[in-house]
C-alpha cells in the first residue's frame, strides 16, 4: 500500500474514533405526522413547532449535555405507513414518540411504543378514551373531544341562538365520530334537537346530497355542525355557501386549517365558529415568544394552533427529560405522568384527571369574510 493512502486511511480512522456515530449524542424523537394527504395542512405545521422547539433548546445548550434530534417521518395520512413509520421510528433507538392530529392514526402507532415501554405524546389527537386504550405510555398535549364538543355546542345554543341543528359526520375516522357524539350529548342537554344527522367519508368531494337534505331538514335547520378534517372541511364550506345557505357552520379544530378560508374563498367563508387549542390573540409571554421564534424560523405566521401543540409536545418531553434526568423509558413515563403547571403555548398543562387528559381553555373561533377572530375561551369545569 502506497505511503499516501495508508496515511488517507490513518486519518479516516482515527476520525471516527474521535468522532460519535450518526444521531449517538444526541437525543432522539421519533416525530409520526401526515405531511402529505388529507390531514398535512394540520401536521405539517405541528412537526415544524416541533422542530423549532428543539432547535430552541439546542440553541441553549440542550439536554443532559445533548442535543435534541426531532426525526420526522411522513405517514402520508395512511394507517399502514403510520405502523411502518412507528417501527421505523424505534428501529432508531428514539426515546420518544410524538404526532398526529387524529386519533385514527395515534391508535395505529401508539400501541406499538407502549410495547416498548416507550412513551408517545399526541400533539393534537384529541379522544379523551386515548390514554386508556393504549396504556400508561400514551400522553396527550391537548383536551379531549368531550371539552371541545362541549364548548362548541354551548357557544351554538347559547350564542348562536341555534335549538335545531343538523349533524354531518365523517364516518371514517373515530376523531369525528367522538366529536359528533358528544356535540349532540351537549346540545340535548341545552334543550337543543338534533332535526337530521348526516354521514360521509374522508376523500368525499361532492357534498349535494347531504346539502338538499339540509334545506329540507323539518324543522328547519338553525345551524349545521360538520364533524370533518381538514380536506372536507374547505370543501363543505364552500358547497354549502354555493348553494345559497347562510345559516351558522360549527365544528371543531378540524376546521382549524387555512383550507376554510383558500378553498370557499373570502366572500364565501363567513359565519363559521370552531373550537380549537388557545393560543390565538393570546397576550402569555410564552405565546408572544413562540410566533415570534416561529416568524424568524419560517417567515410567516403560525398556520394554525397544531403548529404551536408540536412545539409544545416536544417542549412536554423536554420538561419531564430535565425532572427525570434521565431518558430511560420507566424513569420518563413517571417523570411525564407527574407533570404539574407546564406553562404550555396552549395552555398550562397539569395531568391531575384520573383518564390522563390535561383540563385547558378551548377558544371559540369565527370565520367572517375570510378573516378569523377569537369569540371566546371556555374552560371545563372541575
Amino acid at each position: 500500500m502506497r505511503k499516501g493512502k495508508r496515511l488517507f486511511l490513518a486519518i479516516v480512522l482515527s476520525l471516527a474514533l474521535i468522532a460519535p456515530a450518526w444521531g449517538a449524542d444526541t437525543i432522539k424523537l421519533g416525530a409520526l405526522y401526515n405531511l402529505t394527504g388529507g390531514m398535512s395542512s394540520i401536521d405539517a405545521p405541528a412537526l415544524n413547532g416541533a422542530k423549532l422547539q428543539a432547535k430552541l433548546i439546542n440553541d441553549k445548550g440542550g439536554l443532559l449535555g445533548k442535543k435534541i434530534e426531532v426525526m420526522g417521518i411522513d405517514t402520508k395520512t395512511d394507517q399502514k405507513a403510520a405502523a411502518t413509520g412507528a417501527k421505523k421510528a424505534l428501529s432508531g433507538k428514539v426515546i420518544a414518540g410524538l404526532g398526529y392530529g387524529d386519533t385514527t392514526f395515534v391508535m395505529a402507532a401508539a400501541p406499538l411504543f407502549q410495547e416498548k415501554g416507550i412513551p408517545f405524546v399526541t400533539s393534537g389527537a384529541t379522544h379523551p378514551m386515548l390514554p386508556k386504550w393504549v396504556g400508561n405510555c400514551m400522553f396527550m398535549v391537548p383536551f379531549g373531544d368531550d371539552d371541545q364538543s362541549f364548548a362548541i355546542a354551548e357557544y351554538t345554543v347559547n350564542k348562536l341562538k341555534a335549538k335545531n341543528v343538523v349533524v354531518w359526520t365523517d364516518n371514517s375516522m373515530d376523531f369525528t365520530k367522538a366529536l359528533s357524539k358528544f356535540y349532540k350529548e351537549r346540545i340535548q342537554q341545552l334543550g337543543g334537537k338534533i332535526v337530521l344527522e348526516d354521514f360521509f367519508m374522508m376523500g368525499d368531494k361532492d357534498f349535494s346530497a347531504q346539502i338538499a337534505r339540509l334545506k329540507s331538514a323539518n324543522p328547519k335547520a338553525e345551524a349545521v355542525f360538520i364533524s370533518a378534517i381538514p380536506n372536507e372541511a374547505g370543501l363543505t364550506v364552500k358547497q354549502i355557501r354555493e348553494a345559497g345557505l347562510a345559516l351558522p357552520i360549527v365544528s371543531g379544530d378540524g376546521f382549524d386549517t387555512e383550507l376554510v378560508t383558500t378553498v370557499p374563498g373570502a366572500k364565501l367563508a363567513n359565519d363559521v365558529y370552531f373550537s380549537t387549542h388557545t393560543y390565538r390573540e393570546d397576550t402569555r409571554p410564552e405565546v408572544v415568544a413562540f410566533v415570534q421564534a416561529y416568524e424568524k424560523e419560517y417567515k410567516r405566521p403560525p398556520e394554525n394552533a397544531f403548529a404551536a401543540l408540536g412545539f409544545d409536545a416536544v417542549g412536554l418531553i423536554a420538561d419531564a427529560i430535565k425532572r427525570a434526568g434521565k431518558t430511560e423509558g420507566k424513569a420518563l413515563r413517571e417523570a411525564l405522568a407527574a407533570t404539574k403547571g407546564f406553562k404550555a403555548v396552549t395552555g398550562e398543562i397539569t395531568y391531575s384527571r384520573p383518564t390522563g387528559v390535561p383540563m385547558k381553555g378551548v377558544s371559540i373561533i369565527s370565520v367572517k369574510a375570510g378573516k378569523y377572530k377569537v369569540e371566546e375561551v371556555w374552560f371545563p369545569k372541575q
